[in-house]
């Protein structure tokens, strides 16, 4: 008798916790309401035929509005696929191409030499690039004097202030430029590459400059050949 009780507790447990599992009804299980309440309506008291087209205008927007979740899913699947496509299919035309990345990252993974840009807008007389690494230690400092307005470039080959070759890893770098009244000027600094290949990832599309994977978002001009 002790099992029989175990038993069928167990089985209403089991019928509660798939009744309460259930949260949320849908179209299907409101007209299965609709025809259960006509079905035991009191046939001495009918229901109302006005509460019954109401609840049937009910059931009808409930399966428009179902329907239009349902299509702009589909829609919104569909572009994001359309999207990637066509970002792949832009980054394989990219490859051999030079670019310039924004950002101060520096992903150091093994290659010989990254190069690094900055853009003055107007004379600078001093011009101090500094690169830390991920601890924020300053490693490298370099300076130019004179410097005339428009874009630079320079090689940093991943060496420090000694000449000591740095561990691979992540690094950051800044420009801080001063004007011939010793003001400060406003720079933008960024990195220049060739996209050597492209990499498919979850996350999207990555195109591979150096040893070094980036986004295609990072890309913030592209030149028409390698220069």
């Amino acid at each position: 008798m002790v099992d029989g009780v175990s038993n069928t507790t167990s089985t209403k447990t089991s019928n509660t916790d798939s009744t309460t599992s259930k949260t949320s009804l849908g179209k299907d299980d409101f007209l299965k309401l609709m025809m259960a309440q006509l079905k035991y309506q009191d046939p001495l008291n009918p229901m109302d035929g006005t509460e019954y087209a109401t609840q049937l205008a009910q059931f009808s927007s409930l399966e428009q509005l179902t329907n239009m979740n349902t299509s702009l899913n589909n829609s919104i699947n569909a572009n994001y696929l359309l999207a990637q496509s066509v970002n792949n299919t832009m980054a394989v035309s990219l490859i051999g191409k030079e670019i310039k990345l924004s950002g101060s990252t520096i992903n150091y993974n093994g290659e010989s030499n990254i190069n690094l840009g900055y853009t003055l807008p107007s004379d600078a007389k001093n011009v101090t690039v500094n690169i830390y690494d991920s601890s924020g230690k300053l490693v490298k400092s370099v300076e130019e004097s004179n410097t005339s307005s428009g874009t630079h470039k320079l090689s940093w080959d991943f060496t420090d202030n000694n000449g000591n070759k740095l561990s691979k890893g992540s690094y950051k770098y800044e420009v801080k430029a001063t004007d011939y009244s010793n003001g400060s000027l406003t720079t933008e600094i960024f990195k220049f590459g060739v996209i050597s290949s492209v990499k498919y990832e979850e996350s999207g599309t990555k195109i591979i400059v150096g040893n070094s994977a980036y986004s295609l978002s990072d890309v913030a001009e592209v030149f028409s050949g390698t220069n």
